[in-house]
């Protein structure tokens, strides 16, 4: 089974991803809509300077997503929540090379995106909620030369570090992330187990040049 994304929209799942790209000591005060409007700011001009980018240097491209992005989301509660109940039941070590396998399938998806973004822009939706809340969602308008797309952000208070903000779900022209994985894991885990998603993966991570 072929492990499907959204279509037309990853280099929009980028930009998004990319504007949580931040020092966790700004996440403890920052409001998550104003922590958006930032960076999306800081983190575009970043990409539009970037050299290695722009000539599509994927092991720079690669390095700066796992290295801006992924400290800012919460894994764990992104795998868990994809794999479902099976989560569970799965042991520490499948725990840890699903969330490597995926982390891995996730990295590429993004990087391999990134260049298409430099003449994007992202605008931030008002917010609705209270400041006791610790579950929001961000609702944002990535801007270029198409029709503006939907983007809109699931962000939880994570205890310790903090207690900062972090993803762990994203919404894309009416699909989230999660939900969209979520079935495709689930026919791989009735066909072979958590084992045979893992093989899955890691089949997947090797046919687009590895881990």
């Amino acid at each position: 089974m072929t492990i499907r994304h959204p279509r037309r929209t990853f280099a929009a799942v980028v930009l998004s991803a990319l504007c949580l790209a931040m020092p966790l000591a700004y996440a403890e005060d920052e409001a998550p809509d104003a922590l958006v409007a930032r960076l999306s700011s800081d983190v575009l001009q970043t990409i539009k300077s970037d050299a290695a980018v722009a000539d599509g240097d994927i092991a720079q491209i690669m390095a700066i997503v796992d290295s801006k992005i992924m400290p800012n989301v919460d894994f764990i509660r992104m795998t868990a929540s994809a794999t479902g109940p099976s989560w569970r039941q799965a042991t520490p070590e499948q725990r840890q090379r699903l969330q490597a396998e995926f982390k891995a399938l996730l990295i590429r998806t993004y990087a391999g995106a990134l260049g298409q973004v430099s003449d994007k822009k992202i605008d931030v939706l008002p917010m609705r909620g209270s400041a006791t809340d610790d579950e929001v969602v961000v609702k944002t308008l990535v801007k270029g030369r198409a029709d503006p797309i939907q983007l809109d952000y699931r962000l939880g208070k994570t205890p310790g570090q903090g207690y900062g903000w972090k993803m762990y779900d994203l919404n894309v022209l009416g699909v989230w992330l999660v939900d969209n994985y979520r079935p495709q894991f689930a026919q791989q885990i009735r066909a072979g187990g958590i084992d045979g998603l893992i093989k899955s993966l890691a089949e997947r991570n090797q046919a687009n040049g590895g881990s």
